[in-house]
């Protein structure tokens, strides 16, 4: 571990009821009463715990096609990101579904072609051109006015302002490596102080905007963001991709050297003030990596981060089967 800032790994922190399962869990995030929500795969479902790892409730049986992002709003309410079915649903702390932006099953046109071929680095430089709401959505962040900033990545390039009603105010984005361009916007994450924050996945930065838009500065010492979280101090939690050796990035270009999946903390003015994980050797030993995909925060500072193990490393034969359980790590702040 480096920086300023400690963590203590708490193994087994997540006490799964026998008769569950899950193979990733693809998103991860902490309510107002820090209660921790997952969204997982496999059984494609909202799980519930208190902050100590007791298993509470679960819901969502049916209804998420590619589970991939979840926010807790400040009202408690849930949002769902599913990029398989191109929605954002709202729900209820008990799973009632209140609201759904986008329709099920109906992508936007902007060239996308999934599995079209061997990407160069990458599916998404399929997308050739960008466009509304929404194609392989990805994440959402409740920002302090109430508005909903939706990533639209898989096969978009673009960031989406709706109002609370999910009323569309205005998108941002294209495709490239400049200035408020994208290469897979995946993690999304608004701050206190009215910026908005992307983890631009595919081209290593995390790009920085005013709340309507107009970019600000890009953070470039981090590799492949997929979820940022921001605390009560401002401090920022982006949780970053395994790129394995000889896989490529649209800026960095080829990777000749492994590098693991990792946590960074930053200051709120882009400087690294922890950074833990990277181990090549160990991915799945406890405070170590495979896929980290959700990064969360609670109230005491403690860092939760989800893995997409099953998808990223046990199905595409980058890691062994027994390491498929490595999904899910709560971190204790020490300093």
């Amino acid at each position: 571990m480096i920086g300023d800032l400690t963590y203590d790994v708490l193994p087994d922190w997540e006490r799964l009821p026998p008769e569950h399962h899950h193979v990733d869990v693809a998103g991860v995030a902490v309510g107002p009463d820090d209660r921790v929500y997952l969204l997982t795969r496999d059984e494609n479902r909202v799980f519930v715990y208190d902050r100590d790892g007791t298993f509470l409730t679960t819901w969502g049986d049916g209804i998420f096609t590619t589970p991939h992002g979840l926010t807790v709003a400040p009202d408690g309410t849930v949002y769902c990101v599913d990029c398989g079915d191109h929605t954002v649903r709202r729900f209820g702390q008990d799973g009632t579904l209140l609201q759904t932006i986008g329709t099920p099953g109906v992508a936007t046109d902007t060239g996308y072609r999934r599995g079209d071929g061997k990407p160069v680095v990458h599916n998404v430089e399929t997308v050739a051109t960008p466009a509304g709401p929404f194609n392989g959505c990805t994440n959402l962040t409740v920002a302090p006015t109430g508005d909903l900033y939706v990533a639209d990545g898989y096969g978009n390039c673009r960031v989406h302002r709706f109002t609370a009603d999910g009323e569309l105010v205005a998108s941002w984005g294209g495709v490239g490596v400049g200035p408020g361009e994208f290469h897979l916007p995946h993690g999304i994450c608004a701050t206190r102080d009215g910026r908005v924050l992307v983890g631009d996945r595919e081209n290593d930065r995390i790009q920085v905007f005013d709340l309507d838009g107009t970019y600000v500065t890009s953070w470039t010492d981090v590799q492949r963001p997929t979820d940022l979280a921001v605390d009560q101090e401002g401090l920022v939690y982006v949780s970053e991709l395994w790129r394995p050796r000889g896989t490529a990035s649209f800026t960095r270009g080829t990777t000749p050297v492994d590098l693991p999946g990792r946590v960074t903390v930053f200051d709120p003015a882009g400087s690294v003030v922890a950074r833990w994980g990277a181990s090549t050797t160990m991915r799945g030993a406890p405070g170590n990596f495979v896929a980290p995909h959700a990064i969360a925060v609670d109230s005491a500072g403690d860092v939760y981060v989800g893995e997409v193990t099953g998808t990223f490393g046990v199905q595409a034969g980058r890691v062994p089967p027994n390491l498929g359980d490595h999904q899910l790590q709560k971190f204790v702040r020490t300093t």
